[in-house]
Order: structure tokens, then C-alpha cells, then sequence
């Protein structure tokens, strides 16, 4: 965004908050399995920053075994082709270098492709398609219908205390240049 630009977004009271701007919702702490569901989501600044989400692709189960990015790239042919990257784990679990969600934004007709990897190591329960299937989903409803991915974490491996609640999130923007 260019100097003296100013671009409005709201930012959920009832969430946590990564540094790389990923939204965190804990739905469920299960203290006889020691485990805990979070759903995962975009910080509306991504938008107001990076521009329009053309496309989101999320992780997904290519076998038993491992997680795959799927999906080509709806962009023209004027755009430069990049390889969609794969990633693979042992079972069903995802590490922190492992690559969850992919999305392309749009700004000043300039395309962009943004790469999050999990925050925490965790299985993926259950992926939201919709936002693929309409990423405006992310630009229109991103604390709401926009969510990414539910995951299950072990509760040793999710600390709350390390990301950032709402005014630390805000408080950092603040002083982004």
C-alpha cells in the first residue's frame, strides 16, 4: 500500500493472532484426550494490504499419509506460470514448516502469492472449500463464512500466550511502517 493510502478492516475481539496475520479460534479443549480444535482463518489487514484474494488453495489429504496443495491457478496468461508447492507428512500431521494455505491477491492489477505455514503443529480436521470455490468469501466474511482450516493440536503443543490478542495485533499494525 502506498504512503498516504488508508484502507479500512475490522479485526475480531474474540481471537488470537499470528505475526504472518492468521486469525486462531480455539472451539474446544478436550482435557481427557489433551487436545485442542482451533479453527484457522486470514486477518482482514491481508486484504486491505495485499489486495483482492483471487484464489485460495488449502492442504488436504492426498492419501492416508500425506497432504498435498491442490489446484492450478485461475490466472491469465499474461501471469507467470508458478509451480503449486506439495508438501508431505508422516500421518496426518502437519509441522510448523509445513505449508497449510496458499492464496493470490490482487492490487493495482499486479497478482501476488502469499504462503502460510501451520502455526503450531497439528492435524487438519476439516478444510473449508468454499473458500475456494469462492474466495470472496475471505475478502467479504473473513471472521465469519471466510474461516480456512480446523485443526486438532495437542494442548502441550498450543500455547495461547504466544500469539497475540487483539490489542497486541492492533498495537503491531500500529507500528508496521
Amino acid at each position: 500500500m502506498a504512503d498516504g493510502d488508508y484502507s479500512e478492516f475490522s479485526i475480531a475481539h474474540d481471537r488470537l493472532y499470528t505475526l504472518e496475520h492468521l486469525w486462531l479460534q480455539v472451539l474446544d479443549e478436550d482435557k481427557d484426550e489433551g487436545t485442542t480444535s482451533i479453527k484457522i482463518g486470514l486477518s482482514e489487514f491481508l486484504m486491505a494490504e495485499y489486495g483482492e484474494v483471487m484464489q485460495a488453495v488449502l492442504a488436504r489429504p492426498r492419501d492416508e499419509g500425506e497432504f498435498e496443495m491442490a489446484g492450478g491457478s485461475d490466472l491469465s496468461e499474461d501471469d507467470e506460470a508458478e509451480e503449486t508447492p506439495t508438501m508431505s507428512s508422516a500421518g496426518d500431521q502437519v509441522g510448523i514448516d509445513d505449508l497449510m494455505i496458499t492464496i493470490t491477491t490482487k492490487y493495482d492489477g499486479e497478482f501476488d502469492r502469499i504462503l502460510f505455514n501451520a502455526p503450531f503443529p497439528c492435524t487438519i480436521s476439516e478444510l473449508n472449500g468454499h473458500v475456494e470455490d469462492n474466495p470472496d468469501l475471505l475478502n467479504e466474511d473473513a471472521y465469519g463464512d471466510g474461516w480456512c482450516i480446523i485443526v486438532k493440536t495437542q494442548s502441550d503443543d498450543f500455547d495461547g500466550d504466544q500469539f497475540l490478542n487483539k490489542d497486541e495485533y492492533i498495537e503491531m499494525l500500529n507500528e508496521l511502517p
